[in-house]
């Protein structure tokens, strides 16, 4: 066991992670809070993949207090395991762990997978994911149809960008009035069928797929989002930067939903919050004057009292975010086979 703070994660144990990882094909992260039960079932389906790919997973903890950390430990001994000693939230955890398989390094995986616990992956998943990828070079990010438990179609799996406009269709629930128009279904891109490979604005963090060389072209995550919006961000920046992003419902994956973020209160004021920082980041100086405090209202009414105090802050709420960054001091277990490059 070795303790460290991730700003200084370099020398010995980076060098000796990138020893591990310097033919992988997939980097899998899966950032974990108290779903002992899921991230076994996840796992397991993640180690059963079949196929002609080397990959290596890495979880991520933020202190979860259901015996999540015992369980990989245990149970999936083969499995990089970093465990936080605080929440520090959805992009920072993955972050660590793209910083763990040393994503910005010259030996770093060709992908990078960020995969949620709630998920189940079919055995040939991960192979067709990777192997499509490979046959498409101007692709940078793909991701799956993903199925709820219902049967249902996760609508979130292909998105457009929440514009203005867009999002404005989607806090009045017009979208919903109007799902083949292109123009008011933009949100959710209901219009598409869902069974057809599509480019899209955005697929969702719960199985979302780099080419890593995108990764050090525009950044890792941004971890001024707590939970919510930073796979959107991504997305468009890995877009502006020209790379095209695909749906592909050729690979299906179960998705439970939603398992984590529901026992944490913070989630619902987050998902909010993520907006205000997205359209702050993103839309605010491009959009008409009087549609500006519709936006506001909009968030306002769907986030409640508790995001109000946010919306007052105007573009401020970027440096909030900036001064509410942290810097996670985490317990790191190394896989066996990787021990002995340490000590």
């Amino acid at each position: 066991m070795v303790s460290f703070v991730v700003d200084n994660l370099k020398d010995g144990i980076r060098i000796a992670v990138w020893e591990m990882v310097d033919m992988l094909d997939l980097a899998i992260i899966i950032v974990n809070y108290n779903v002992e039960a899921l991230l076994r079932r996840c796992l397991a389906s993640v180690y059963a993949s079949e196929g002609d790919i080397e990959y290596a997973v890495c979880v991520v903890d933020n202190v979860s207090q259901d015996g999540s950390v015992a369980m990989v430990r245990k149970e999936f001994p083969q499995t990089f395991l970093i465990a936080n000693e605080m929440n520090v939230g959805y992009p920072v955890a993955n972050n660590q762990g793209m910083e763990a398989f040393g994503v910005m390094g010259e030996r770093a995986p060709r992908y990078t997978l960020l995969l949620n616990p709630d998920t189940e992956v079919p055995v040939d998943g991960l192979a067709k994911m990777v192997a499509y990828m490979d046959a498409n070079p101007g692709v940078g990010v793909v991701g799956p149809k993903l199925v709820l438990p219902t049967g249902e179609l996760d609508a979130a799996c292909r998105r457009g960008f929440p514009t203005p406009f867009a999002s404005f269709c989607y806090m009045l629930k017009l979208d919903r009035l109007f799902p083949k128009s292109e123009r008011v279904g933009r949100y959710h891109m209901t219009f598409l069928d869902e069974d057809e490979l599509a480019e899209v604005d955005a697929v969702v963090g719960a199985f979302m797929l780099v080419r890593t060389s995108v990764i050090q072209e525009v950044g890792m995550l941004d971890d001024h989002f707590w939970m919510y919006g930073e796979d959107l961000d991504w997305a468009k920046r890995i877009k502006d930067a020209g790379w095209r992003v695909m749906y592909n419902p050729e690979v299906e994956v179960l998705h439970v939903k939603r398992a984590s973020s529901k026992q944490n209160p913070r989630a619902q004021f987050e998902f909010s919050r993520a907006f205000l920082i997205f359209y702050y980041k993103h839309y605010y100086t491009e959009t008409p004057v009087w549609l500006h405090p519709l936006i506001l209202l909009g968030i306002g009414v769907k986030g409640g009292r508790a995001i109000w105090p946010s919306i007052r802050l105007g573009a401020g709420i970027l440096e909030e975010a900036e001064a509410q960054r942290v810097v996670p001091v985490v317990d790191l277990d190394i896989p066996a086979e990787l021990s002995k490059q340490i000590r």
